[in-house]
């Protein structure tokens, strides 16, 4: 195995790993950012105000985004594993 295919598979992992986290990640971003301004014009400073709905949130967008982030990952250990050959040599 030769450090550009090591690189490689290094980056696909991490650029997969990117893909799968960015949809849940901005939408729990969206919803503190909307519950950040909502604090901020009505002066309710609680701090344990935001995690009910963003954990809410993420859970909805996990069940939107659920089936899409199980066809990537299968596709990324397909592809992982059709590229078994070139590890040996």
């Amino acid at each position: 195995m030769s450090i550009g295919f090591a690189i490689n598979l290094i980056r696909g992992g991490a650029l997969q790993a990117l893909m799968i986290a960015a949809p849940l990640l901005l939408v729990g971003l969206l919803v503190g950012l909307i519950i950040s301004i909502f604090q901020a014009t009505t002066s309710i400073q609680e701090q344990t105000l935001t995690f009910v709905p963003k954990i809410a949130a993420i859970l909805g967008a996990l069940i939107l985004f659920g089936p899409w982030i199980v066809v990537s990952m299968v596709q990324f250990t397909l592809r992982l594993f059709g590229r078994i050959s070139e590890l040996g040599g």
